[in-house]
């Protein structure tokens, strides 16, 4: 069990429905992270942006992004991760992809699919958590509207890190601040968003707010917002296992089934 993990997640503007020019663009910027990190994380459908137009930038699980993926978690012996359009059995998904070094691939599909913007109708929502093990740290990936749904994220499977990727509008960025923190504090855990900046092709604004939240709710990190920036923060084991110990509420939670 490794006792500090040290994260580097991706605040950046993205060039709509242009997959090559954003996987370059990534490139560059990890290319600038000069010191080891266990994680990288990239924003939401950061091949595209939220596009509705999944027909224009889908992939498959064996397409060019997944052989960039894999070959960026070798090049920085680093787990690389974020979401994009992926086709399969039919539908269109929209995918939250692990990639290690050592090759393996794990995913997440978005559950909540956002109807407000169509999301629902044109791509297949998930019905499955999952919980990624990494050197010794359960993780939870969720996207972006699964933000608004604590059931969905309740910490049952005793998680160290729930990790959102987001295109998180700036109309509603109080919301995400706030809901970011929240679900740190009840699930006694990390909590990490990233978010994009810029605006997409439909104008509308991202001002980022990518934040990490210790297992209290203190915010860990200082990124500017409206701002593309590479930040590298450092999570503690010995904290959870600290406050977990001391406070016990996760101890009273309630037990529930999701149908």
């Amino acid at each position: 069990m490794q006792q500090q993990l040290k994260i580097a997640i991706i605040q950046s503007d993205l060039v709509w429905e242009q997959p090559q020019q954003n996987r370059q663009n990534f490139a560059d910027k990890i290319k600038q992270i000069k010191e080891s990190v266990d994680i990288i994380v990239l924003p939401e459908m950061f091949t595209s942006g939220f596009t509705m137009n999944p027909e224009h930038v889908y992939e498959t699980m064996d397409g060019e992004t997944i052989d960039w993926m894999k070959d960026i978690a070798i090049r920085s012996n680093a787990l690389v991760c974020g979401s994009f359009v992926i086709y399969e059995n039919d539908n269109y998904n929209n995918r939250f992809v692990f990639a290690s070094p050592e090759g393996q691939l794990e995913y997440y599909d978005k559950r909540h699919t956002f109807t407000l913007a169509g999301e629902s109708e044109v791509y297949k929502a998930g019905n499955d958590r999952l919980i990624i093990n990494y050197k010794g740290w359960k993780i939870l990936p969720l996207v972006c509207y699964d933000l608004r749904f604590p059931v969905w994220a309740r910490n049952t499977d005793n998680y160290d890190i729930v990790m959102y990727v987001a295109n998180w509008p700036k109309p509603r960025i109080n919301a995400w601040d706030t809901l970011l923190k929240a679900r740190a504090i009840e699930n006694m855990s990390y909590c990490i968003g990233v978010n994009r900046v810029g605006f997409d092709n439909n104008n509308h604004e991202y001002s980022g707010h990518s934040a990490v939240y210790d297992g209290l709710g203190e915010c860990i990190t200082d990124i500017k917002a409206n701002t593309e920036q590479t930040a590298i923060v450092i999570l503690e084991k010995n904290h959870l296992e600290a406050i977990r110990q001391k406070l016990k509420f996760l101890d009273d939670k309630d037990e529930f089934t999701l149908k």
